[in-house]
């Protein structure tokens, strides 16, 4: 039973799956359209709202070296992820990079584990914009009823109409084709870039050295937590992590690692890609580079123009320019973080559903959704299907709670994408790499050691919760998942035909 549990499946066969015509998705992105993509998934709301939160909690005006402390750990994961993309240019992401390396059903766990990741992710990003527009909405003079702002209205109701309208036309927008939508997201992209540097130009000059002081204010431990709101390290091992101070610096990383999430969603796309081999190293690289440059700037302005005790935690930005009495600037920014979650949310719909449409092409999940429309060449039976759920979830459920298991989703995957890279290397050193990840293993167990790390500075609560997804994915696998293999099924055809003799049964 092990052997078929962790049965390969090889590269040569996942590229040769996407070559079936009702199978294969349309091959139209550059390495710029993948630039666009990852800058457009990546700068969202923690770049506009994490900065003053962990500032005034964590680090102080050290908070830019949280950001390159996080940057690091991702770039490490990017390095694997980029010999993966361009050596398996197959939709999926980790789950077709697990799949080829260690095997079926840690492939599944991983697949279950994105289709989480990415759908909460959408929901609460969806509503977080949708809390944006309505703010703009009350400052123009017009208010939402609020049973369709997503506050209980007298009847008990509450449906938030924006975050599911969004989600449904995004949705259409993705049927359409991938093409559309990456115009889509490069317009968006350059003008919430465009906003995010105005905050940093303009915010320079209203830096003073004062408010630098102390640059890393003098550490101070975390008091116990309460029962599973603890950081599981505390729990396991009693050591309370620290606000401020060095350790601060990594506590605080644990934290706005939450605003690189997405960067990943890229390598989902490689099917997609015209030039994988060349285009996706250079699109997942290049947009995480973009994108921890402007977060280290930013934080660098922030906590420059308003000392970090006095930093604001929901709006950062907009209230530091309050606060040197240039409001203006203030609405600007919040119309800038609207349309900048609109690619986030696009782009993290774009990676569920080619995760769940790889994952079905292989018949772990219905092959009816891994037929692609005869005119788009999109799978647009999981992007509808997904689409309408996350609407409904993103209309009727306040998500702030379960945010952090966006966290642990991602970390898992890129811990899983570091172990495939060492793996591969082993049983498949004959594979052409067009991108080879550098200092292998040293690399891939950094990576590993450090996303670990992260992961344990999560509440218990968030690892009980994962938990819980992850069995029900596994009883999911058993009770369907297993039987309906596409490679199980060409594996026991194989064997039936090698049974039989030319007369016959062979004896």
């Amino acid at each position: 039973m092990s052997s078929t549990l962790f049965r390969t499946k090889k590269v040569e066969q996942s590229i040769l799956d996407t070559e079936e015509p009702e199978h294969a998705l349309k091959k139209s992105l550059s390495a710029l359209d993948l630039t666009i993509f990852g800058v457009g998934v990546i700068i969202g709301t923690g770049i506009f709202v994490l900065t003053g939160t962990v500032a005034k909690n964590n680090a102080g005006p050290a908070v830019a070296l949280a950001f390159v402390v996080a940057g690091v750990v991702c770039a490490l994961a990017a390095l694997c992820y980029a010999e993966f993309a361009s050596t398996v240019p197959v939709a999926g992401s980790a789950y077709t990079f697990s799949y080829a390396s260690l095997g079926e059903l840690p492939a599944w766990i991983i697949g279950w584990d994105l289709v989480l990741e990415f759908a909460l992710g959408t929901a609460v990003v969806a509503v977080g914009w949708s809390g944006y527009i309505a703010s703009l909405l009350d400052n123009a003079g017009w208010h939402l009823p609020e049973a369709l702002s997503g506050r209980e209205g007298a009847d008990g109701f509450g449906f938030d109409i924006l975050a599911a309208a969004l989600v449904l036309v995004l949705t259409a927008i993705l049927v359409v084709g991938t093409k559309l939508s990456a115009r889509v997201t490069a317009v968006v992209v350059a003008i919430k870039v465009t906003v995010v540097l105005v905050v940093i130009i303009a915010g320079a000059f209203f830096v003073k050295g004062d408010n630098y002081d102390p640059f890393i204010p003098k550490a101070q431990d975390v008091p116990a937590g309460d029962g599973l709101q603890s950081p599981l390290i505390q729990l396991m091992f009693g050591w309370a992590p620290s606000n401020f101070g060095v350790m601060g610096i990594f506590t605080a990383a644990s934290v706005v690692f939450f605003a690189f999430i997405g960067f990943d969603v890229v390598a989902t796309a490689a099917e997609e890609t015209r030039n994988p081999q060349r285009d996706m190293p250079r699109g997942i690289l290049g947009s995480l580079l973009i994108c921890t440059t402007l977060y280290v700037a930013v934080s660098v302005v922030v906590t420059g123009m308003q000392h970090y005790t006095r930093l604001s935690v929901d709006a950062p930005l907009a209230d530091a320019f309050k606060a040197t009495g240039h409001p203006w600037y203030a609405g600007f920014i919040s119309f800038g973080a609207a349309v900048g979650l609109t690619t986030v949310c696009m782009i993290l719909l774009l990676g569920q559903t080619r995760v769940f449409f790889a994952m079905s092409r292989d018949g772990l999940l219905p092959r009816f959704f891994s037929r692609v429309h005869p005119r788009f060449k999109t799978p647009h039976r999981p992007t509808i299907l997904l689409g309408v759920i996350i609407a409904i979830v993103a209309g009727f459920t306040s998500l702030s709670e379960l945010a952090e298991l966006v966290n642990i989703g991602t970390l898992f995957a890129f811990v899983v994408v570091a172990f495939g890279v060492l793996i591969l290397r082993r049983t498949r050193p004959d594979l052409h790499r067009s991108f080879r990840t550098p200092w292998v293993p040293f690399i891939p167990i950094l990576s590993v050691a450090a996303s670990l790390w992260l992961m344990l500075n999560l509440p218990a609560e968030t690892w009980l919760r994962f938990a819980i997804w992850m069995a029900i994915g596994i009883v999911v696998y058993f009770l369907y998942g297993r039987g309906h293999s596409r490679l199980g099924r060409q594996e026991t055809a194989t064997a039936g035909q090698a049974g039989k003799g030319p007369n016959g049964p062979a004896e």
